[in-house]
This record gives structure tokens, C-alpha cells and sequence, in this order.
């Protein structure tokens, strides 16, 4: 799908975010298909808000590509969800994989580097592959909310990023119970650790449930003063549209 000619090259995104306030997010999706495609990718780790925008893309753009990164160390619930998930609705889920091969990272950190230097665990397995898989892609598309951690309150429904890329957050303003609906409403399974308290989830070995009062990211890194994998902070907001 190419963007139509009345489209311009470089969205006034200021002006966008002023709009997108008050749009639904499957408008905001509308646009940005309108815009990028056929650049555009969709990434989730089968939370729930990325699970929701998928639904949302199978009437919008359902060849959009969703980029799940296997980092090996998922629960095997998750990848159980992800396989159910793909099976019902045919979502079109390309797995990345870091480009060190398991026996040559394990050789080389062991199999606990996720405790000894987890912000290292998450560049090889996490950053550095997305970084791979973004390579010519114009719009990035995920599933942020502004109420689930202190340090992405301030967050922007589309910002650009370093090397020109438009991240694209369509469910900025929306809060868990939205998302929650939205599954109801469309009869999504949600994830099976849901349940177990689990409310954002990650890999296993840095991931717990979360204790009554906590935010919804305080089972990741749970006691290590890491608050973010690097997926969202390793490509700065690009000056000037702001």
C-alpha cells in the first residue's frame, strides 16, 4: 500500500499530536498507514495493549508487520499466548532473534547475565535486534501508556526519533481498564499470567507480579534501578518536534 499523493513527506507532527488528543486510536493507526505504509511496523511482546492494536491493524492494514522480539528467555506462556494468538487471528508475527547465536552468548556472558548486568542482557537480546529490524522502516507503532510508569507520563502520541523515524503510541491516553475492555468487548483471550498478578511481562528470569500499590512495570527489574529494557530510550526524540 503506498501513501497517497496528498500526503506530505514529513507530517507536521506537533499539529498531529494536537488532533490525536480527541481521535480513537484506530484513527490514529488510519492515519499512519495512510502516511508510512508500506513502511510501517507494529511491536509487541504480547502485552495486552500491543495485542489490542493488532486487532485494531486486521481492519485498518492487516498485512502491517508485528515484530515480536524472542529474546529466549519469554515465558513459555507467553509464547504459548503468542502462538494462540496467531492461530485465531492470523497475525502476521515475524519473530527476531539476536544476531549471537544461544550457545555463543551463553559461552561467552553464561546464562546469568541477566542478573549480574541486565541492562547488557537487554542490548544484546532486545536492543540490538530491534535496532536490525528497523532498518528502513519509517513508522513504529507500540503499545505505551502514559499511566503505567513515572517515565512515560510526558509521552507524545507521535514523535520522531533518531534516524527520522515516527514512533507512533495510539494508546498513549487510554489506562488498563480501556484496554481491558476492548479485549471483552472483542473476545480476545488475555495472557495467562495475567491472572497470577502479573500485569506487565517481560522475560522470566526479571520478571515478577505485582504487589498491591505498585505501578504496572514494578515486576520488571524489580530492586536493580532499571526501569526501561532500552527499546524505547535507545533512539532519542529527534530535535524540533517536540
Amino acid at each position: 500500500m503506498n501513501a497517497p499523493d496528498s500526503v506530505p513527506e514529513s507530517p507536521d507532527l506537533p499539529e498531529a499530536n494536537r488532533r490525536f488528543e480527541t481521535l480513537p486510536p484506530e484513527e490514529i493507526l488510519r492515519w499512519t498507514v495512510e502516511t508510512f505504509a508500506p513502511d510501517v511496523v507494529l511491536t509487541m511482546s504480547f502485552q495486552h495493549e500491543g495485542v489490542v492494536i493488532a486487532h485494531m491493524l486486521r481492519g485498518i492494514a492487516p498485512s502491517t508487520p508485528i515484530l515480536f522480539i524472542d529474546t529466549g528467555y519469554h515465558f513459555p506462556e507467553t509464547l504459548a499466548y503468542r502462538d494462540r494468538l496467531v492461530e485465531s487471528f492470523g497475525f502476521p508475527v515475524r519473530n527476531v532473534r539476536a544476531a549471537m547465536p544461544r550457545a555463543e552468548f551463553i559461552a561467552r556472558h553464561g546464562d546469568d547475565l541477566h542478573a549480574r548486568d541486565p541492562d547488557l542482557c537487554c542490548k544484546i537480546n532486545k536492543v540490538e535486534p530491534m535496532q536490525s529490524a528497523l532498518v528502513g522502516v519509517r513508522a513504529w507503532v507500540n503499545g505505551r501508556r502514559r499511566d503505567q510508569a513515572s517515565t512515560r507520563t510526558g509521552m507524545p502520541i507521535v514523535e520522531r526519533i533518531g534516524g527520522g523515524i515516527v514512533k507512533v503510541n495510539p494508546l498513549a491516553s487510554w489506562t488498563s481498564r480501556d484496554t481491558w475492555q476492548y479485549m471483552n468487548r472483542h473476545g480476545i483471550p488475555t495472557h495467562p499470567l495475567f491472572e497470577q498478578g502479573y500485569t506487565s511481562i517481560g522475560c522470566a528470569p526479571c520478571t515478577r507480579p505485582v504487589l498491591a500499590g505498585e505501578d504496572e512495570r514494578a515486576g520488571r527489574w524489580a530492586g536493580r534501578g532499571k526501569v526501561e529494557c532500552g527499546l524505547h530510550t535507545f533512539l532519542d526524540p529527534a530535535e524540533g518536534d517536540e
